[in-house]
């Protein structure tokens, strides 16, 4: 029985490109999305094995889709990132998120193939282009202590806004009140002492929740 997949990217080009990649190799690609909202939308609807987003995806970039396709499949969903940042606030915000499959764009098509076949079975998997020492300090109470404590929801609003929605628009796409929508921004702030947008915009930048 092949593993089925769900496959994120909004490129339809280079979904294409490994749609092909993965059916040859004995995957069944099942559904495909082209932001992180209809990546949440068609996980629940299909239920994969593994899905595989890229990270810069509008609406919701794939970390912040990833933990909350592990959650509402209660961690049966399987994910493996597609990225090409290296970076070490990438891969700690991805490890926080969950994501056990790490694999940068840069490396061979073998890479993605592997690390879908680990992450199905319950295995890590990371490009050997991620410093062994980025993930050893995951592993330290410092590097936790130092990430603030926003919920997942609170990451998807923060996205939102910093992508230039307006407080209507986000609860239209999360299917939220205006009034829900906006406490959550409220307490975005509060909890990262910001008061203005464009010190969100700056924030989810430096983040890596938005790219510039």
């Amino acid at each position: 029985m092949p593993l089925n997949i769900l496959l994120a990217d909004d490129h339809q080009i280079v979904r294409q490109g490994l749609k092909a990649l993965l059916e040859e190799e004995g995957f069944k690609v099942v559904c495909e999305a082209s932001n992180g909202q209809e990546a949440i939308a068609m996980a629940r609807l299909h239920e994969p094995d593994v899905a595989v987003l890229d990270l810069s995806m509008p609406v919701l970039n794939g970390i912040v889709a990833a933990e909350e396709i592990r959650k509402s499949s209660g961690n049966r969903i399987r994910v493996v990132l597609l990225t090409v940042h290296s970076e070490r606030q990438y891969v700690l915000q991805a490890m926080r998120a969950g994501i056990r499959g790490y694999v940068l764009k840069t490396r061979a098509a073998a890479d993605l193939i592997q690390a879908i076949t680990d992450v199905s079975n319950g295995l890590t998997y990371l490009s050997s282009g991620v410093s062994q020492a980025v993930v050893e300090a995951y592993l330290t109470k410092e590097e936790l202590a130092s990430q603030e404590s926003l919920t997942p929801r609170e990451l998807q609003v923060l996205q939102l806004v910093a992508e230039g929605k307006t407080t209507k628009e986000v609860a239209s796409l999360l299917g939220v009140s205006f009034k829900t929508a906006e406490s959550h921004r409220t307490r975005i702030m509060e909890k990262l002492d910001i008061h203005e947008t464009a010190g969100l915009v700056r924030y989810a930048i430096r983040k890596g929740i938005i790219q510039a």
